[in-house]
């Protein structure tokens, strides 16, 4: 597999050194960092501070986004990037 070389600053090596699990290569750290999927007990609990007006926005604007994505998903709209 092709790889690439990168710079990083010094902290933010020594970072990633103390985060990389033992016989992983920083590649797999990496990859594991980039990749991480959350859980969702983690988000439990976040949104408790928030007026309703403002959830309720969020949520509409959560629905539009994924009607804009079906109607990309079936070609008759382009997202835009």
């Amino acid at each position: 597999m092709p790889t690439k070389t990168i710079s990083v600053l010094e902290e933010v090596y020594k970072e990633l050194l103390r985060h990389k699990k033992s016989g992983e290569s920083f590649s797999d750290e990496l990859r594991r960092l980039v990749y991480r999927k959350g859980k969702i007990s983690e988000c439990a609990g976040l949104w408790s501070w928030m007026e309703k007006s403002d959830i309720e926005s969020i949520e509409r604007a959560i629905a539009k986004r994924r009607k804009v994505s079906a109607l990309a998903k079936k070609g008759k709209m382009r997202l835009m990037e």
